[in-house]
């Protein structure tokens, strides 16, 4: 019996019957395959994995998230039924966090109908023996929701949305593809230069060899969730690393056993990454009727939050570990960690105020 074709021959037997592909496509097949995705895999989380994220390295990171969603529900007059979405719960530890001291709020643990979206099935089973006692529902589409409104957290979910690029050349932007050359997987350029009025202003101007990053399905996301908040009320708290205004740069990577990695190696085995343009979401989110926050920095904002007074009183109370929460702190919020690398964005019903966005 002939054994199965890896992900790898897949992708190249696709690029030689049907030409070269896009790296949106590529990303999709590399990150969602069906069988040999990477999200279809083993954890990849944690020391163990190719990345760690911000739940994974400190308690307050979701504990102040769920003051903050706290904050957001009661402003809305603390409604009896509404959803709590989280997008690419991971283990489920930000949600684990989050829950424990939000369902302190008398009234929240009763309202809450807790839904989550996840394709990878190590981490569902994991979100599931931490989050059972809140009787989660999994998703596979943002179609089935209960009535009331939706407040939906995505920490680190857009950024492995699929991306196309495309590099502007003397006769206009062409896109990049990938293809193959001497059974190599290699970059090469679509022969065909797009509509210049398919691109935003913001690139129009931009000189000889550019780059220019859109993803697709990030703003379709986008759209379909501020829809969601537009008909039924609630907020969008979106954490990411990225920048707040369209612009132009290549950002896409691989990342493998914490280390930097070739984007056309080891597909399925290598976690596939771009930074998230802010300034589309904030496009698609007021194309939808709602209002937005300016973007700041996750430092700024977990600062805002009270970082500093909940890291005192964890080191109080567990004076052996002082030391460990300092640090986890500093690489939280300082600019030379992932203070600044990350930004914070808020999508909302108009008339709230969310907290942690003040000039």
């Amino acid at each position: 019996m002939n054994s199965p074709l890896t992900l790898a021959q897949q992708i190249d037997h696709q690029i030689t019957a049907n030409g070269p592909m896009s790296i949106a496509t590529y990303m999709g097949l590399c990150l969602t395959h069906p069988t040999q995705g990477y999200y279809k895999g083993a954890d990849p989380l944690g020391t163990k994995g190719d990345f760690i994220t911000a739940p994974e390295i400190s308690q307050m990171f979701g504990e102040l998230i769920g003051f903050w969603l706290v904050n957001i529900w009661q402003q809305m007059d603390e409604p009896k039924s509404f959803n709590l979405l989280e997008l690419g719960p991971g283990r489920g530890t930000l949600m684990a966090d989050i829950l424990r001291v939000a369902c302190r709020a008398p009234g929240f643990r009763d309202a809450l109908k807790l839904k989550l979206f996840e394709t990878n099935p190590a981490l569902t089973a994991q979100q599931g023996a931490r989050l059972e006692a809140y009787e989660p529902k999994w998703l596979e589409n943002f179609e089935n929701f209960d009535d009331g409104p939706i407040l939906i957290v995505a920490n680190e979910f857009f950024d492995a949305l699929p991306i196309r690029q495309f590099v502007r050349k003397p006769d206009g932007w062409h896109e990049r593809q990938v293809g193959l050359a001497d059974g190599k997987r290699v970059y090469g350029l679509s022969p065909t230069p797009i509509p210049p009025e398919a691109l935003p202003d913001a690139v129009a101007s931009a000189e000889l060899n550019t780059v220019y990053e859109v993803s697709f399905a990030a703003g379709e996301v986008m759209s379909i969730l501020s829809k969601l908040v537009a008909q039924n009320g609630g907020a969008i708290l979106a954490i990411d690393y990225g920048y707040a205004e369209t612009r132009t740069g290549e950002t896409l990577q691989g990342v493998r056993n914490h280390a930097y990695a070739d984007v056309l190696e080891n597909p399925g085995e290598t976690d596939l990454s771009a930074h998230v343009d802010f300034g589309a979401l904030i496009g698609a989110a007021r194309l939808a009727g709602i209002a937005t926050q300016p973007v700041v920095t996750q430092g700024n904002f977990l600062l805002q939050l009270g970082i500093d007074e909940r890291a005192g009183a964890l080191s109080r109370a567990n004076p052996g570990s002082a030391e460990d929460i300092r640090i986890a702190r500093n690489r939280l919020v300082n600019e030379d960690q992932m203070g600044t690398l990350f930004k914070v964005f808020c999508a909302h019903s108009p008339g709230l105020i969310p907290s942690g966005f003040a000039s």
